[in-house]
């Protein structure tokens, strides 16, 4: 069980000393795991990411615990659960008094950036909130931006000391890259640590760049098996918009790359991507996110660091987003904060033998009438675990699902109501009880027990 613990005892030698390596962490939102180059039922086109994975190690288990932007960040920058710091759904804020990623990385000597996408706010989807002051989390270089869900032209950042709004013409996540590089390019003589939070592939789909979104004819893209036929046509367009943002991020990654080569930092610099949650598309009739269903919380973890991280690597071994504070910490070799709850892994990210996490904790806590993706289907509040093995959740009216993704990787067949799994039903309550008790998390897990199982 990945318990309370702060840092993995079998974690494996830090790296040998030398200069204090730089952080890149790049994050898109929306971005799922079946969604990369190479995938099954997958027709997306990209070159980076596919040399970033080559050129380091791929986590195949990374688990958004909360599938929702929000949540995801919050967990991201401060190290823990959404009961902890009170950020349980969307656009709520991030107390200032939390010590964030940001916070770590600056007083360990890092010069500290953060660009892109926010969320951590209310009201900065729309900008009516105004950036300045503690609410910048320990980032020096603080460029948010708001109006992130208009990808041509609508987005607009802020001068983080005044709150004048500036707003910048063209596609999004090339604005934010734009930004990106001249920060790259002006920190050479000392580490540095660098978020950038791209808004692309979030709906608007038909906002992606037309040169990307000419790569793909919908009616030819495929879907998923578990995507039902009816719902095929409406899909296959939001998909065509979905790969054409993923092609467009994927050149920024390259200008990211180059940026690095150009200016002698890439050796030593820890490369990351990732996202914040996936997103269904279609698949069992979904749209949207907030759901324990492969398409909604596994997502890419892209990691190169040269000649420390092993190339070409993969592992199924389960990361979560509540260890990405610790792990990167550990990566830099900075210290990692007491406060936070997830387990360092850097180990594994060095390519050492780790005591491997037994499961990763799911959830959505919050908006009982989240409609997933507009297609008239709610997303259900629920707990649930991911295991290398199952994916189980447990709402509130009853058990749920089980699946196993050994078996049926598509999660076609609902194990729930078979008596020969029911063990196994059981066994996966007793990890949903302990996740429970290390989050702080109320939820009624005897009284779900009790109750007829739900479907749908």
């Amino acid at each position: 069980m990945n318990t309370a613990q702060r840092r993995d005892p079998d974690a494996g030698a830090p790296p040998a000393p030398g200069a204090r390596p730089n952080l890149l962490f790049v994050f898109s939102d929306e971005h799922r795991a079946c969604s990369l180059s190479g995938e099954p039922y997958c027709d997306v086109q990209t070159t980076h990411l596919g040399r970033l994975a080559r050129e380091g190690i791929s986590f195949r288990n990374c688990i958004s615990n909360y599938p929702l932007c929000s949540p995801y960040r919050a967990m991201l920058l401060s190290g823990r659960w959404p009961f902890q710091t009170g950020v349980v759904d969307n656009a709520l804020r991030l107390r200032d008094d939390e010590f964030s990623l940001g916070e770590a990385f600056r007083r360990a000597g890092y010069a500290s950036g953060y660009i892109g996408k926010w969320h951590l706010s209310p009201g900065d989807e729309t900008g009516e909130f105004i950036p300045k002051g503690p609410a910048r989390q320990g980032f020096e270089d603080w460029q948010v931006w708001s109006n992130t869900r208009r990808h041509f032209d609508g987005a607009f950042t802020f001068n983080p000391d005044t709150g004048e709004k500036i707003r910048p013409r063209g596609y999004s996540g090339t604005l934010m890259t734009d930004a990106a590089v001249n920060f790259i390019g002006r920190h050479i003589d000392k580490p540095w640590m660098l978020v950038v939070s791209w808004g692309p592939p979030h709906p608007p789909f038909d906002e992606a760049p037309p040169e990307t979104m000419r790569l793909y004819d919908p009616n030819a893209l495929q879907l998923r098996p578990n995507v039902p036929a009816t719902a095929s046509p409406e899909f296959r367009r939001y998909l065509r918009g979905y790969y054409a943002h993923i092609s467009a991020l994927d050149a920024e990654l390259g200008r990211l790359l180059h940026k690095l080569d150009e200016t002698g930092q890439a050796a030593n610099t820890i490369v990351v991507y990732t996202s914040d949650h996936g997103t269904m598309l279609g698949s069992h009739g979904f749209g949207g996110k907030r759901l324990p269903f492969d398409e909604a919380c596994r997502v890419p973890f892209l990691l190169r660091y040269p000649g420390v991280v092993p190339a070409n690597h993969n592992t199924d071994l389960l990361l979560g987003a509540i260890d990405l504070f610790p792990s990167l910490c550990g990566l830099a070799r900075v210290p990692v904060p007491e406060h936070c709850e997830g387990t360092d892994l850097s180990g594994a990210m060095l390519g050492s033998v780790v005591r491997a996490p037994e499961s990763v904790f799911l959830m959505h806590v919050h908006k009982t009438k989240a409609d997933s993706g507009g297609v008239g289907r709610y997303a259900r509040l629920f707990r649930g675990v991911r295991t290398e093995r199952f994916t189980y959740a447990i709402a509130s009216g009853g058990r749920w699902c089980l699946y196993d993704d050994r078996e049926d990787p598509y999660q076609l067949r609902n194990l729930i109501d078979e008596p020969a799994h029911a063990k196994t039903a059981d066994e996966l309550d007793g990890l949903v009880s302990v996740w429970l008790r290390q989050a702080h998390d109320p939820f009624p897990l005897e009284a779900a027990r009790r109750r007829r199982s739900v479907h749908g």
